[in-house]
């Protein structure tokens, strides 16, 4: 365990950026990111992955992009006789999306170019590096599903909790049919708006399902941090409440509100980073909840772990190559050795990001529900 929260915690999603170590001419064809709010020039991102960020502070003494936790470390902006800073990163960015935030003569401020996502506990401003393999949660001119922001009522947080769930296309045209469920938490200091916000989820999905990729089910995102866990507090962490809420909360008002196969057969849980944390301890607490387990930079179960594969019909674990792969390697390795159903996949050439977990549950759809 003590393992699994180093692992967690030294690669926590708050984690900004993650640069590539080659030194390279910057090519002069920076482009506004796509996340910029509208109008707005910057931040920009070029063909080669480096992002440029100018900030509008005339009274300030020193301004830097953040690259992590509490803005340590970052890219250092330069003032400009207009009052402006401007500064491109060191190093190309891995693909995909990343956060950050301005430190302005020590204090924390978001970027007002762009928009901002919850990450770190609190809203942080966001950047996408352009990927080359983007098309598979591009939005396209195939049907949609739809995200619902539910409440549901908990006396784990004696309050209305909230989820979002996403229907595949279709789920309000044929009133008969019934789906699978898929259930998808965040990670550390994120909350139920991760996987559809940062993870572009339901738009894998229709782009999976448009394709004949995967079966149609339904995700279900809620909040995860029951217990408000600090950085680096993991050690303290009880899974009591969450699982309460989730098992005996959640699971009931969705399978009673929506059109659910309500049995273990047809529910899966999958989680990243410190979301998997929660799967993999749910999964084994509740066997006979859940099917299908997903960690997604989330640890591993060993065969120890495993007490009776019966009711399992799927393992699937994943990481960033730039994390432990070795680690789900060996751990598939073993697994299969007794028997279990695992696969394993590796995202090439990045992090504790959500570029990894994009791809991971682009990997993980089409094998759910399918037995």
């Amino acid at each position: 365990m003590k393992q699994l929260q180093l692992f967690l915690v030294i690669g926590a999603l708050l984690g900004g950026f993650s640069f590539t170590n080659a030194q390279q001419t910057i090519k002069e064809d920076f482009q506004p990111s796509t996340l910029n709010q509208p109008g707005q020039e910057y931040p920009q991102v070029n063909s080669q992955g480096y992002a440029r960020f100018k900030i509008m502070a005339p009274a300030a003494d020193s301004v830097k992009v953040s690259l992590g936790l509490g803005g340590r470390g970052g890219t250092i902006l330069h003032k400009n006789a207009d009052g402006s800073w401007t500064g491109t990163t060191e190093g190309p960015m891995d693909e995909g999306f990343h956060y950050y935030h301005l430190t302005i003569d020590g204090g924390i401020f978001n970027d007002p170019g762009t928009l901002n996502f919850y990450g770190s506990t609190r809203w942080e401003s966001g950047i996408e590096i352009p990927a080359h393999d983007q098309e598979f949660y591009a939005l396209k001119d195939v049907p949609h599903g739809q995200v619902h922001k539910i409440l549901f009522p908990s006396k784990v947080t004696n309050t209305s909790a909230v989820a979002y769930v996403y229907t595949p296309p279709g789920y309000a045209k044929d009133q008969s049919k019934r789906y699978p469920v898929l259930y998808l938490q965040h990670g550390w200091g994120e909350d139920e708006t991760a996987w559809s916000n940062q993870g572009h989820a339901n738009l894998i999905m229709d782009n999976l399902i448009a394709e004949g990729k995967s079966e149609p089910f339904l995700i279900v995102m809620t909040y995860g941090m029951t217990n408000e866990i600090k950085f680096g507090g993991l050690k303290t962490f009880d899974i009591t409440p969450f699982q309460t809420k989730l098992v005996d909360e959640l699971i009931p008002y969705v399978d009673s509100n929506f059109r659910t196969i309500a049995d273990r057969e047809h529910r899966a849980m999958g989680g990243l980073s410190m979301g998997g944390m929660e799967t993999k301890m749910i999964t084994l607490n509740k066997p006979n909840t859940f099917s299908h387990y997903a960690l997604l930079s989330g640890g591993v179960y060993t065969p120890e772990d495993i007490k009776d594969q019966s009711g399992i019909q799927l393992i699937f674990l994943s990481c960033g190559s730039k994390e432990r792969p070795e680690r789900i390697k060996s751990a598939t390795s073993a697994l299969k050795n007794t028997g279990v159903n695992v696969v394993s996949y590796i995202s090439e050439g990045t992090a504790h990001e959500f570029q990894t977990w994009r791809r991971s549950l682009k990997e993980l759809a089409p094998l759910l529900f399918i037995n």
